[in-house]
């Protein structure tokens, strides 16, 4: 699903876990199969690089030592 098919009305939240002020509809993402929104798409995004910094954090320290070159 496209940014743009998210819709304000499926998001979970009502207001913006950055800033606690109303979400728009052109702040939208999706997170685990939901609709997350925004205020602004300044705190979408920055949400986004967050959850994507994470994620990268987590796959990386899964990956075998082996797989890192370490013995």
């Amino acid at each position: 699903m496209s940014k743009d098919a998210l819709r304000i009305e499926d998001a979970v939240n009502e207001t913006c876990p950055w800033s606690g002020k109303p979400i728009a509809a052109d702040s939208l993402t999706l997170y685990r199969g939901e609709v997350v929104g925004f205020c602004n798409p300044g705190c979408r995004d920055k949400f986004e690089a967050a959850v994507n910094q994470f994620e990268k954090a987590i796959a990386d320290r899964d990956v075998p030592l082996i797989a890192k070159g370490i013995e």
